[in-house]
């Protein structure tokens, strides 16, 4: 039986994370109100100062990688959540281009 609640509480603990509630709080997101909120600020400064000092090509990926995928979600899924062919092939095709810069940053493009 304790098998069964701690499987029940960790359900109901990752709940907040299912990817439909992930897409509506990343739709409720404004540039304006990440950019907006002091500890927010402080955080990607910190990883943006960290990536730039050290160099790290995965740091900034990263970064390019959550400012487009948020800004994707944002401008292209529909608002009702009905989905047709005119609405999905915007998603489609940057995510295809975001897919592509990573790929060529990551294995075509040496240092």
């Amino acid at each position: 039986m304790e098998k069964q609640e701690i499987l029940n509480k960790t359900k109901d603990a990752l709940t907040p994370f299912e990817t439909e509630n992930l897409v509506k709080f990343i739709k409720g997101l404004t540039i304006s109100a990440v950019l907006g909120n002091p500890w927010m600020l402080a955080i990607l400064a910190i990883v943006l100062f960290y990536a730039i000092f050290k160099r790290s090509k995965v740091v900034l990926l990263f970064l390019f990688t959550f400012f487009s995928l948020m800004l994707l979600i944002q401008y292209t899924l529909p608002a009702e959540g009905e989905f047709t062919l005119t609405s999905l092939l915007p998603f489609v095709g940057g995510g295809l281009v975001i897919g592509s810069v990573l790929i060529y940053f990551t294995f075509i493009k040496t240092e």
